[in-house]
C-alpha cells in the first residue's frame, strides 16, 4: 500500500472522529503514513490535503522521502510551525495523538494555536491501521525475521561457562550489523543461570555458569521493521525439573500458535497458552502476556493478554512467547513471530525449538 493510499485510509477514520485535522507527531506513525525517517517532523492530515512540517536539517531528506504530503521546511521546530500554519486557517477541531503528545507539548500547542481551534485528544487512530500489515510490510518483516534467525546458530559458539552475558550480546549485535541490520530492535537479553528467571534480564557482566538455562531474546531492525525471537538453551545436562519446564513452555507456545486465526480474540490466544501451563502446574510462574504485535515498533497492538478483546484479522503479525520463571532457579521462554492468514497463521521464525545443550567444558 502506497503512502497516498495510507493517508486516504486515515482520512476516512478522521472523518468519523469529526475533527478537521489530525496532527500526527509520533515518528513511527509519520514514517508509516508518508515515509519520513528523520527525527523531527509533524504531519497534518485533513482539510485541503496532508502537510508535512520539518526543519532545515531535513531539507533534502524530506523532499526525497515524503510521499503523499506537501513538504514545508521551517525555521522553527515542527510543532510551532504546524501551529503557525493552523493559525492562518478559520479554526475548528484539531485532533492530537493523546497517547504520544506530552503534557508540556500539548500545553505549548494550546498556547500557540488561536482559540478558534479546539484540541481533541485521540487514541490509537493510526495504530489501528498499522495493525494490519500489507503484503510489502509482511515481506519486510519476513526478511527481518530471517536475518535475526540467521544469527542464532553462530551465537551458540559464544556461549560457554565463564563468558560474560555482555560479550555474547556484543558478538550477536556486531554480527547483526555486519549482516545488514539497521540496528537492534531492543536491548538484547542474555540471561543465564538464576538470571534466566528475569523476564527482561538484559545482558549483564554476569559470567555464564557451568549449569543452567540461558535465555536469548533479541531482534533486529531491517528497512525500519523489527524482528523478535527468543530461544532458551541449556548449559550442561538439564535436570528432570528443568526439562519439564522447557517441555511445558514449548507445549504452551505451540498451543498459542495453534489458536491464532481470524475471528479469535487476543485474549483467547493468551488463554490457550496459559491453560497448558496451568495444566502442567507452571501457571503461577508465567508472569507476562503471551505476545504482542510487531512492525515499525517492537511493541505494537494488539496485546495478547487475558481479557483483551481485539479480534485477530489477516495481516496481523504477532509474537507468541509464553515463559516460566522460577525465582532463584531459572526460567524458560520460547518466542516466534507469526503472520495471521485467512485460515490460520504462518510461523515466520524458522529456528529450531528443540532444546540445545551446551557442553560444560566449552
Amino acid at each position: 500500500m502506497s503512502s497516498p493510499q495510507r493517508i486516504a485510509s486515515l482520512s476516512s477514520a478522521i472523518a468519523k472522529l469529526r475533527v478537521d485535522y489530525l496532527l500526527i507527531t509520533h515518528l513511527p506513525n509519520i514514517r508509516y503514513l508518508c515515509g519520513f525517517r528523520g527525527s523531527a517532523g509533524a504531519l497534518l492530515v485533513g482539510g485541503a490535503g496532508p502537510v508535512f512540517f520539518t526543519d532545515g536539517r531535513y531539507l533534502e531528506q524530506a523532499h526525497e522521502e515524503v510521499l503523499g504530503a506537501r513538504v514545508l521546511i521551517g525555521k522553527k521546530p515542527p510543532l510551532p510551525a504546524a501551529a503557525e500554519w493552523l493559525a492562518r486557517k478559520r479554526g475548528g477541531k484539531l485532533g492530537i495523538e493523546g497517547d504520544h503528545l506530552t503534557v508540556s507539548s500539548e500545553a505549548r500547542l494550546r498556547a500557540l494555536v488561536p482559540k478558534s481551534w479546539r484540541l481533541q485528544p485521540t487514541s490509537g487512530v493510526v495504530e489501528r491501521q498499522r495493525m494490519i500489515k500489507d503484503a510489502g510490510e509482511a515481506e519486510l518483516l519476513r526478511q527481518a525475521v530471517n536475518l535475526g534467525s540467521s544469527l542464532f546458530r553462530p551465537m551458540l559458539k559464544t556461549i560457554r561457562p565463564g563468558a560474560l552475558e555482555t560479550a555474547v550480546a556484543a558478538r550477536l549485535e556486531y554480527a547483526a550489523r555486519q549482516a545488514g541490520a539497521g540496528g537492534m530492535a531492543f536491548d538484547t537479553i542474555v540471561a543465564a543461570g538464576p538470571r534466566s528467571a528475569l523476564p527482561h534480564g538484559r545482558a549483564s557482566v554476569t559470567p555464564i555458569p557451568r549449569h543452567g538455562f540461558v535465555v536469548l531474546d533479541f531482534g533486529v531492525i531491517l528497512a525500519g521493521y523489527c524482528s523478535d525471537m527468543t530461544r532458551t538453551v541449556a548449559v550442561g545436562r538439564p535436570s528432570a525439573n528443568e526439562r519439564a519446564w522447557y517441555d511445558g513452555v514449548l507445549e504452551a507456545q505451540l498451543a498459542g500458535i495453534a489458536a491464532v486465526r481470524p475471528g479469535v480474540t487476543a485474549g483467547e490466544v493468551d488463554g490457550a497458552s496459559r491453560k497448558v501451563l496451568k495444566r502442567n502446574k507452571l501457571g503461577k510462574y508465567f508472569t507476562h502476556s503471551t505476545g504482542h504485535g510487531v512492525g515499525l515498533e517492537i511493541h505494537e497492538s494488539p496485546r495478547l493478554a487475558s481479557g483483551e478483546t481485539t479480534v485477530l484479522e489477516p495481516g496481523m503479525v504477532l509474537t507468541i512467547e509464553p515463559g516460566v520463571y522460577i525465582p532463584g532457579e531459572g526460567g524458560v521462554r520460547i518466542e516466534d513471530m507469526v503472520l495471521v492468514t485467512k485460515t490460520g497463521c504462518e510461523v515466520l521464525t524458522p529456528t529450531t525449538k528443540e532444546l540445545i545443550t551446551i557442553a560444560q567444558s566449552e
